[in-house]
């Protein structure tokens, strides 16, 4: 009874004359639900009784209420999907094989839906001609998609791969297979062949070719497949970074010559000290054939990536230090080191203790990117973690190259070197020196930063003072004024009085748009043993008058849970 009356109330709701799709989802789950439950409790019980009747009429059921919700909104994607994994979950593959075709007939802009659709038809229903069909009518929608060929491909080869190891087990069993014949083209992966040079027409750029090419090392039979498409690669993008790239790391994948039974610790360590060395040989001549800094940035990441793994040989760590501060130097001789990996330069100098070189590589730096406030502020880092006497000079080189735009980074690590190092006098010049010299977007965040550095060091009165004399220069923030809210509650003799400043002064800045601040000042009113609760009312025709659009509304429910004293 109670599934019954549950059902049929979610049945009425789909009987609408304005139909909702959260009222069909509600439905779906409620019988899918039922569904587990049913299996579970067969499962439990071991009993079968009536099982085609019950179980098949509810599937039936959810497969017809997918079928509605999907002609009603078709656009939805994720509608149709899960209708795909309930079909999956379910083993209906007749009704799975229509709904891919619907599907497909309403979303063919989707490479994605294709994929699935065909790699269900090739692992599944293990039919490889249709998964091909899929995928050549895909490409008529998408004939420029590197995502479609390389799934076509490689189904190709898991195809040809599967073939392979069914005449492998014909012939071992000695079965007579009568006119029947593999066909050796297929074998061979000549398919695969196909598919690739086809693409290679149409698609441009060396990324699809090392993703085919990687692809097609999964499989033991593609050796001249594979050679194909490194010829191609070289040939037609011998000076892309990136076939250099895979070319200079393919020496590591290269086994050595000798056995590998029998390898001593040293042996091995010998053995990937000559894999490096080859590498870096093939890196060495990628960057005098195309000096470019993305070349410089491949060999580099190459180096830091070997010198970041780990292996017990200090001998082979030593050496890749070496060679990584070596392709350090020689790219920033040629001026081609990217701006990103002088950070990663520094902290490998710094790690090594190398803090001479560090110094002159900061400087350096700093001088080619003169512009940028990720590198001085990088130098500058460099430079108070050694405590360096020239920190101050290289502070005001800083601000001088940069003007005032952008140079809040700088500013905000001067102070704080300045809070560690220097005295309050030296301190608080400045910080009021910050004021004026950053944008009046920037000059906020010091705002805030001053008022807080005073209250730590000197005092309440001190503050009161700093406060007042900042509150004649806008831009202001909301945490600014609530940072002296709450320095002003911190003190055992809090005055009302000045809370209603503080208050008063930051709704003249932000009560059009903050609701909560309104809220704030109507509870310190009522909490606050010199507040006058009397003052509300007129508090709330106030916020009602200068609040936005739907603040309006946000605020008295709030003000009504604060009535009710649920706020």
């Amino acid at each position: 009874r109670a599934v019954l009356r549950r059902a049929s109330a979610l049945e009425y709701k789909i009987q609408r004359r304005a139909l909702r799709k959260e009222d069909f989802i509600n439905y779906i789950q409620y019988e899918i639900n039922l569904l587990e439950l049913i299996k579970k409790r067969r499962a439990r019980t071991g009993y079968s009784f009536k099982k085609d009747e019950i179980e098949i009429s509810i599937l039936h059921r959810i497969h017809s209420l997918f079928n509605r919700a999907i002609g009603k909104w078709k656009e939805d994607v994720q509608l149709w999907l899960s209708h795909v994994a309930f079909c999956k979950q379910w083993n209906a593959k007749h009704q799975l094989s229509r709904v891919f075709s619907s599907m497909l007939a309403i979303h063919p802009n989707k490479p994605a839906l294709w994929i699935m659709a065909a790699k269900w038809e090739m692992e599944t229903r293990l039919s490889s001609e249709n998964a091909r069909h899929l995928f050549l009518r895909a490409l008529r929608f998408h004939p420029e998609c590197p995502k479609l060929y390389q799934e076509y491909f490689r189904m190709e080869l898991m195809n040809a791969e599967k073939q392979r190891k069914e005449k492998k087990e014909f012939e071992r069993a000695k079965m007579d297979l009568g006119e029947f014949s593999y066909s050796e083209e297929i074998l061979n992966g000549e398919m695969a062949r196909i598919v690739y040079r086809d693409a290679a027409q149409k698609i441009k750029g060396v990324e699809f070719h090392l993703a085919v090419l990687s692809i097609a090392k999964l499989f033991d039979f593609t050796q001249d497949l594979q050679k194909e498409i490194l010829e191609s690669l070289q040939t037609k993008f011998a000076d892309d970074p990136l076939t250099w790239d895979y070319m200079a790391r393919r020496e590591l994948e290269l086994g050595s010559l000798q056995s590998t039974e029998h390898t001593t610790k040293q042996t091995k360590v010998s053995e990937m000290t000559q894999r490096e060395e080859r590498c870096s040989a093939v890196f060495e001549e990628a960057v005098k054939a195309v000096p470019t800094e993305d070349m410089w940035k491949c060999y580099i990441t190459f180096c830091l990536e070997r010198y970041n793994r780990k292996t017990n040989s200090e001998e082979l760590k030593q050496k890749r230090l070496e060679r990584t501060l070596t392709a350090f130097n020689k790219a920033h001789e040629s001026s081609l080191l990217p701006e990103v990996l002088y950070k990663q330069w520094l902290q490998l100098l710094l790690e090594s203790s190398f803090f001479e070189k560090a110094t002159e590589v900061a400087e350096a730096a700093t001088k080619r990117f003169s512009l940028s406030v990720e590198t001085w502020q990088m130098r500058l880092q460099v430079l108070i973690q050694l405590k360096s006497d020239d920190v101050i000079q290289c502070f005001e080189e800083a601000i001088k190259h940069m003007k005032s735009k952008g140079t809040l980074p700088i500013w905000t690590l001067w102070v704080e070197w300045s809070e560690g190092t220097k005295g309050k006098e030296d301190t608080e010049a400045l910080y009021q020196r910050s004021l004026h010299a950053t944008t009046h977007a920037e000059s906020v965040t010091m705002k805030e930063k001053y008022l807080d550095w005073t209250y730590r060091n000197s005092g309440y009165k001190k503050v009161r003072r700093v406060f007042t004399s900042m509150c004649e220069n806008r831009p202001f923030s909301l945490d600014f004024f609530r940072k002296m809210i709450q320095i002003e509650k911190e003190q055992e003799s809090c005055k009302m009085l000045r809370l209603r400043e503080y208050y008063e002064r930051a709704l003249r800045e932000f009560g059009s748009t903050d609701c909560d601040l309104w809220l704030d000042y109507i509870k310190e009113e009522l909490s606050h043993p010199q507040g006058k609760p009397e003052n509300c009312g007129s508090i709330h025709w106030r916020a009602m008058k200068m609040l936005q659009g739907d603040l309006v509304e946000d605020f008295v429910a709030k003000y009504t849970l604060l009535q009710t004293g649920h706020l």
